[in-house]
C-alpha cells in the first residue's frame, strides 16, 4: 500500500548535499494550477511545471496525493526537467468513479497524459502500486517511456498474515476508515517524518472523506498484481529500484528490491532506515541517485543517436 505538496526541501542534489534548515514554509497544494485530462469517461488531475526540458511524469501510490513528490520536485526542476505529477484514478482531484482502477489502467492514463502534453516520451516515476503502472506503460509503449523509477514498488502479490487481513477488513468496515488509513499511512515513515507531515496527513484525510474516494482505494487494494508480475521479466526499459530497508509492506524489503532489480536488470538504491516513501522521508539520499540515473539516460540516448 501507500502515498505531493510543495514544501520545497532545498536539496542541492547535484552534489548530494542538503539544506534542511532552509526548508520553506509548508504548503498544502502544488504551486502549479491543477489541470485535467479526459479519458475513459473521467478526468485525471495533474500539474505541470512547464519548460522545454525532458518530461518527468510522477505517479503517487494509492491512498496518497500527487503532492507526494514535493521533496523531489525542486531538485528535478533545478536540473532543467519538466515535472508533471498526476493524481490516480479515484484520488485527489481526479474523478472518483471508474470502471477500472488497475495498475494497467493507470499505466494507460500515463501514456495518454504523455501524448496529451505533446511529449515524445517521459521518464515515469511510480510509487508502490503505481510502480506497476510505470511498468505497464513501458510494456505497452516502450518507445514513449525512456526509463522507469520504481519507489517502494509493490508489483506482485504478497502473502499477508491472517491478523493483517482481519485488521484490514475491520479498518475499512466503519466510519473510522479514513482515520485507519491515515494512521497506517503515517506509520510508513519510521525514521524521519517530513516537517510538513501533519499537513500532508490532514490533506489526505480531507480528500479521502469525499464521497467514493475510500471505496476507490479499497478497490485498488483488493486487486491482484499477478498481471503486473507476469510482465516484469519482459521489460526492456532502463529502470531504477528505490527501496527503504524498513518498508513494512515487505518481510525483507532489501531482498524484494534485489529480486525486482534482477528481473529488470535495474539499478538499485537501498535507503537504510527508510520506510515506504524513501523519496519523501530521505530526499537528500534519493535525489542524487535519481538525477544521476535520469542524466545517464540522456547520455545513453545521445550516444545512440550519434551512432545512427
Amino acid at each position: 500500500m501507500t502515498t505531493e505538496f510543495t514544501t520545497p526541501l532545498l536539496i542541492d542534489a547535484c552534489v548530494g548535499t542538503t539544506a534542511a534548515a532552509a526548508l520553506a514554509q509548508s504548503q498544502t497544494s502544488t504551486t502549479e494550477a491543477s489541470r485535467f485530462m479526459t479519458i475513459d469517461g473521467g478526468r485525471i488531475a495533474y500539474d505541470d511545471t512547464g519548460g522545454d526540458g525532458r518530461l518527468i511524469l510522477a505517479i503517487p501510490g494509492m491512498g496518497d496525493l500527487r503532492s507526494e513528490y514535493r521533496m523531489l520536485r525542486p531538485a528535478l526542476r533545478r536540473a532543467g526537467y519538466r515535472v508533471v505529477t498526476m493524481d490516480l484514478r479515484g484520488h485527489g482531484e481526479s474523478s472518483v468513479r471508474w470502471k477500472d482502477y488497475s495498475a494497467h489502467a493507470v499505466g494507460r492514463d500515463a501514456l495518454a497524459l504523455i501524448a496529451h502534453l505533446n511529449a515524445d516520451s517521459a521518464v515515469i516515476l511510480g510509487t508502490s502500486f503505481a510502480a506497476g503502472s510505470a511498468l505497464w506503460a513501458a510494456h505497452d509503449s516502450p518507445e514513449r517511456v525512456g526509463g522507469v523509477v520504481l519507489l517502494g514498488p509493490i508489483v506482485r502479490d504478497l502473502d499477508a498474515s491472517a491478523i493483517a487481513k482481519l485488521a484490514l477488513k475491520i479498518g475499512f468496515a466503519g466510519p473510522w476508515r479514513v482515520w485507519f488509513w491515515t494512521t497506517y499511512w503515517s506509520s510508513l515513515f519510521p525514521k524521519h517524518k517530513p516537517v510538513d507531515h501533519e499537513q500532508a496527513k490532514a490533506a489526505i484525510a480531507r480528500s479521502m472523506r469525499e464521497p467514493g474516494r475510500m471505496d476507490a482505494l479499497q478497490a485498488m487494494i483488493a486487486l491482484s498484481k499477478a498481471d503486473t508480475a507476469a510482465i516484469i521479466s519482459q521489460s526492456r526499459v532502463p529502470a531504477l529500484v528505490v527501496m527503504g530497508t524498513r518498508d513494512p509492506d515487505f518481510p525483507d524489503a532489501s531482498a524484494e528490491a534485489r529480486w525486482l532489480a534482477s528481473q529488470l536488470h535495474a539499478e538499485t538504491l537501498i535507503v537504510e532506515g527508510a520506510g515506504h516513501y524513501p523519496h519523501t522521508e530521505m530526499p537528500e539520499e534519493v535525489a542524487p541517485k535519481l538525477l544521476s540515473f535520469i542524466d545517464g539516460l540522456r547520455i545513453e540516448e545521445s550516444g545512440k543517436s550519434s551512432m545512427t
